[in-house]
């Protein structure tokens, strides 16, 4: 086993001795499980209606009722837990694959270019998200597509401005300047020396941004903008929803948990996870200063 896998393994089992962290991961996985076997362990699609059996409370048929077309309530809500994961996924990776770069390069190289760069971070950031989200979404049109791009964008000014004050504490750093002493090129030096050792808060921050993302997108779709019906969708059934509390309370109820455990667990494992690796650096600059930046 390699040391990365090694340290990814350690930090892992200090993030899983936190009850909460333990308890959001179990639950993340199960519902991953399920988002991943629907098609054979669930008894209905989530698109078939019976009118037959509409607005119908929890039962040994349908475990989470069934909607205002007699659709089952849980394949819905597992399949928009499908929606929720992927779109969060997407917008991540927008935000990391973009956010990581600009803080790389205007934290390493400084001087006209961190000017530049960080105040085009400094326009996405004054834009209101959820505002701008809608704007995008209007132009390119309802679709998972356009809101996956419309969330992953708000995440853009995140990544970089920690991936930046990362850099700049590395940057002067004995063994970057080392590098350099040795003849390193500064793209060599950025994707090989500082880079890898910026990684802590930006895996923190993926986890972060992730139940940031969930809630954008569920929001989108509450205020019926994000992705068009009948595509299953946890924004979409609270919208649908409370247009029934009286009638079936769960309707909404039971999609609005799912949405809040998940944002929990990924809350609890963002915060537990920040803490160890926090610990962990301490712990290394108390050995060895000059390995206090070093994941």
């Amino acid at each position: 086993m390699s040391a990365s896998w090694q340290r990814s393994a350690e930090v892992l089992g200090r993030v899983c001795q936190r009850k909460g962290a333990l308890l959001g991961l179990l639950f993340l996985a199960g519902l991953m499980l399920m988002t991943s076997l629907a098609r054979w362990i669930l008894p209905f699609d989530p698109l078939t209606q019976d009118f037959g059996a509409t607005l119908q409370g929890p039962s040994s048929v349908h475990w989470f009722g069934t909607d205002e077309l007699g659709r089952d309530m849980l394949a819905r809500v597992v399949y928009g837990a499908r929606t929720s994961l992927v779109t969060a996924a997407g917008a991540v990776t927008i935000a990391a694959l973009v956010g990581v770069p600009i803080g790389l390069v205007a934290g390493f190289f400084g001087g006209w270019r961190d000017t530049l760069l960080m105040r085009f971070v400094d326009v996405l950031l004054s834009l209101p998200g959820i505002l701008f989200a809608m704007a995008l979404i209007a132009v390119l049109g309802r679709s998972q597509t356009a809101a996956l791009v419309a969330v992953g964008i708000t995440g853009i000014p995140s990544f970089a401005r920690i991936t930046r004050a990362q850099v700049l504490s590395l940057r002067k750093r004995d063994f970057v300047t080392a590098v350099e002493a040795l003849g390193g090129s500064a793209s060599y030096n950025m994707y090989t020396t500082v880079l890898p050792n910026s990684w802590s808060p930006i895996l923190v921050q993926v986890v972060i941004l992730s139940s940031v993302a969930i809630l954008i997108e569920a929001s989108l779709a509450f205020l019926g903008v994000g992705i068009p019906p009948p595509t299953p969708s946890w924004g979409e059934m609270l919208r649908t929803g409370k247009s029934y509390l009286y009638d079936a309370p769960t309707y909404a109820i039971l999609p609005g948990l799912v949405l809040t455990l998940t944002i929990l667990s990924l809350d609890t494992i963002g915060r537990a996870l920040a803490s160890v690796l926090a610990d962990r650096h301490e712990s290394a600059a108390s050995i060895d200063p000059a390995a206090g930046s070093r994941p």
